[in-house]
């Protein structure tokens, strides 16, 4: 899979990128987990998100943050990382021009950076969040939430209290228009060592049966005239 350094906002970014044969193919992006704790593109379970979309015909990539690997720049608390997520996004689109719509999955802060992309970019017309932290993280910006996705975390995150991500998830379930999913993984931290695999299993099937046109919200009847 090529690796890649394109612009970013901060100095150069360093990722790993999968062109779809198909030029009208849509475009995934996988965002990491926290700079500063060990997160970089190379985390198993980002590289498994990446791999499912690659897999399902998506143009893909992943990339490292500001400060990470051959990334240039500095840690910047979230904001200069949701500049980078969107120069990754716009360098892709200017390879793709023809591509029309576009997925984003994070894992940890790479979800609470996912889901402030998707508020500003309309093109993205699903997530897959994986063990968000609203208990660190504000997430207040999703008013509305403007597109339906997957949140999925383990019932023994400590770092992602499970409460704390319901208190999220009834918060958007609320909302009209779009439809989340919400899925429990029984035992799993944080980290889910050992049920990776049952992770990637529960994602697969949620974006399957997305690309099938199904978890999204039923349209609203037609008024008779």
């Amino acid at each position: 899979m090529p690796e890649v350094i394109f612009n970013g906002p901060a100095g150069r970014l360093e990722g790993r990128y999968q062109p779809s044969k198909e030029k009208s193919a849509p475009i995934a992006i996988i965002l990491h987990p926290h700079p500063q704790f060990g997160g970089t593109m190379n985390n198993q379970i980002v590289y498994q998100l990446f791999y499912m979309f690659q897999k399902r015909g998506f143009t893909t990539l992943r990339f490292n943050f500001r400060s990470i690997g051959r990334s240039q720049g500095e840690f910047d608390h979230g904001a200069g990382e949701l500049s980078d997520a969107a120069s990754a996004l716009d360098w892709v689109q200017s390879l793709h021009p023809d591509s029309k719509s576009c997925w984003v999955g994070g894992y940890s802060f790479g979800a609470w950076i996912g889901m402030q992309l998707l508020m500003r970019r309309p093109e993205i017309e699903g997530f897959i969040s994986v063990a968000p932290q609203p208990n660190i993280y504000d997430f207040s910006f999703l008013a509305p939430c403007p597109s339906s996705g997957l949140i999925i975390n383990g019932d023994a995150d400590r770092v992602a209290p499970e409460k704390d991500v319901n208190g999220l998830v009834e918060k958007l379930k609320t909302q009209k228009g779009i439809l989340i999913t919400h899925k429990i993984i029984e035992g799993a931290n944080h980290f889910f060592n050992g049920q990776t695999e049952t992770l990637m299993g529960e994602c697969e099937d949620y974006l399957d049966r997305r690309l099938n046109g199904e978890l999204v919200p039923e349209p609203a009847a037609k008024r008779i005239r």
